[in-house]
């Protein structure tokens, strides 16, 4: 049997579904406390998942040496230096997304893991398990999809004045970005997590739907390094909410479902240019092992990643790809120029993507 991990979760809003994807795996994990701020959200979720500790201090929860993962589900701004601190407890660390709020707190980040030599970090990007993506990473190990094309990728989904009732949200200084960063990134990390790296990026951006400080609106030309290209879409302003991914190779078109959350899943189409072709198509299918999908997939591969000494699922590359998107598009809107990436220590928003009257110097990494 395999060894159980004990969690310490930071936060009690998008951490109900952390909690959810570590029961569907308990004879891995175990949740023996909770810490947040919000006391009434916090004490529901304990009672709600049989948690038995719940506290409001997360120095009492990182001293503990009853844990062995930090998992942060708190707002952006907080995460570099949870991770920090976790990190330098010894501790494994999983965090949501967005991970940090520069490419520069990754390079960061992974220098202080290296230092620490032992603990790892894990972002969150559960929409790559989805069984529907699986089954084009499947296809395309097996060569059945030929060539890359042409990706599209449309994140339409709706944000009205009440989302943003939450403090820290819709504000450069807390959200550190908008749509792009907090909304469309899963599903642009699933176009690298298919193509590989961006090579340049074209972008506009606007506040169209709500009056906050960030973008709620974007259109992005992307150029990828294996040669094909990249159209991405993002509104909060969109009534019928979807997400779309279809890529389009030479000897097939893969289709994602248009449900907005989880768009990673079952039933994909894939539609071959051949009835020949087609078959083979569906007999490397009909093949496909069927796992479990979203969190509770991430959570299992990392708890394995742990006691293999592997490196975790999502790597802190991984969110470096994210965020160099984010960067290059912020960037190309501002200047009204494509950005080439990667993007690199000498690059103008290498240390932070924030305004200048938004920025303060804790969240610049020198």
């Amino acid at each position: 049997m395999s060894r159980k991990l004990r969690v310490g979760v930071v936060g009690a809003g998008i951490a109900e579904r952390h909690l959810a994807g570590y029961g569907w795996n308990k004879d891995l994990f175990e949740v023996p406390v909770l810490c947040s701020l919000d006391e009434g959200r916090g004490r529901d979720l304990c009672a709600k998942y049989e948690i038995a500790d719940y506290t409001q201090d997360v120095e009492t929860l990182l001293r503990r040496d009853d844990l062995d993962i930090i998992d942060i589900c708190t707002p952006p701004d907080s995460h570099f230096d949870l991770c920090r601190r976790a990190i330098e407890a010894g501790k494994h660390v999983v965090c949501e997304k967005p991970l940090f709020g520069s490419v520069a707190e990754v390079d960061e980040m992974a220098a202080i893991v290296a230092r620490a030599n032992g603990p790892k970090l894990m972002p969150i990007f559960q929409y790559r398990y989805g069984t529907g993506l699986q089954k084009l990473k499947l296809l395309i190990e097996k060569g059945l999809t030929g060539r890359p094309f042409l990706t599209t990728i449309e994140t339409h989904w709706w944000r009205g004045p009440d989302y943003y009732e939450v403090p820290w949200r819709g504000k450069w200084r807390s959200e550190l970005g908008g749509g792009l960063l907090g909304h469309a990134i899963h599903a642009h990390d699933m176009l690298n997590y298919v193509h590989g790296d961006c090579a340049d990026v074209f972008a506009y951006g606007a506040t169209l739907v709500n009056p906050i400080e960030v973008e709620d609106t974007a259109a992005l030309s992307v150029r990828m390094k294996n040669g094909s290209l990249a159209s991405l879409s993002m509104t909060l302003g969109s009534r019928r909410e979807i997400s779309r991914l279809r890529f389009c190779f030479h000897d097939l078109v893969a289709e994602s479902i248009l449900e907005p959350y989880t768009m990673g899943r079952d039933p994909w189409s894939f539609v071959a240019g051949t009835p020949e072709h087609q078959a083979r198509v569906d007999a490397a299918l009909a093949g496909y092992e069927g796992r479990e999908d979203g969190y509770t997939r991430q959570f299992e591969l990392f708890h394995a990643a742990i006691l293999s000494g592997a490196e975790p699922p999502v790597t802190l590359q991984d969110a470096r790809n994210s965020l160099e998107l984010v960067t290059a598009a912020y960037a190309s809107q501002r200047s009204g120029h494509p950005t080439v990436l990667p993007i690199t220590a000498d690059h103008p928003l290498y240390r932070s993507w924030l305004p200048e009257e938004a920025r303060t110097p804790e969240r610049i990494v020198s």
